[in-house]
């Protein structure tokens, strides 16, 4: 099993992370944050996943398409199919099988971020957060529309996991979806995993 994240995940993707997240960079025009993210995300896909996929190897990755699709499409109002169009370029139309939705109130989730932050140089007080965690709360909104939306268009792929609750239950819910999934009772398409 492989675990990858996004932005990032290879050289060039974690220099494109960086430049993204940089609380300075507030200037970032909203198609210029698009075409970055599907950037690292070209880079992720052809360097790491497309390789561990054809090698058998099952690759979980936190966030990918959908996040932009939400942020982007919805959030900075793009237009989901524009952001969508981008990406398949990007991704040459790789879709992950199951994606798992942690949802949560955005104000909820953004408190929580506050409290779990490592802030700056270890610190352990809130610095303010990344570029997009310091966006307005009517942006965390209208990003959770978009993945409230995307569940509802694809509900056998994209799978809700209410993230409200104490971490043991969340990582239990969790689990149970990706159990469920690799054993073929959810309803999607299990991967065919190579011993």
């Amino acid at each position: 099993m492989l675990f990858v994240r996004e932005p990032g995940g290879t050289e060039i993707g974690e220099r494109i992370r960086a430049l993204l997240l940089d609380p300075d960079h507030g200037r970032l025009v909203p198609r210029t944050e698009m075409l970055l993210f599907a950037a690292s995300r070209a880079q992720l896909v052809a360097e790491v996943i497309r390789p561990a996929l054809a090698a058998g190897t099952l690759v979980v990755c936190d966030r990918y398409v959908d996040a932009s699709l939400a942020y982007q499409g919805v959030g900075r109002g793009l237009g989901v199919e524009v952001v969508r169009a981008i990406n398949d370029i990007g991704t040459e139309g790789l879709l992950p099988d199951l994606t798992i939705l942690l949802d949560i109130d955005p104000a909820v989730g953004l408190r929580r971020a506050r409290r779990t932050s490592k802030g700056t140089a270890g610190t352990g007080h809130w610095d303010g957060g990344d570029r997009l965690e310091r966006e307005a709360l009517a942006f965390h909104e209208r990003v959770r529309e978009g993945f409230l939306a995307l569940a509802g268009n694809e509900p056998r792929r994209i799978r809700m996991v209410d993230a409200r609750g104490p971490v043991e239950h969340v990582h239990r819910a969790i689990w149970d979806l990706v159990i469920a999934f690799l054993r073929g009772e959810s309803g999607g398409r299990p991967p065919e995993i190579v011993p």
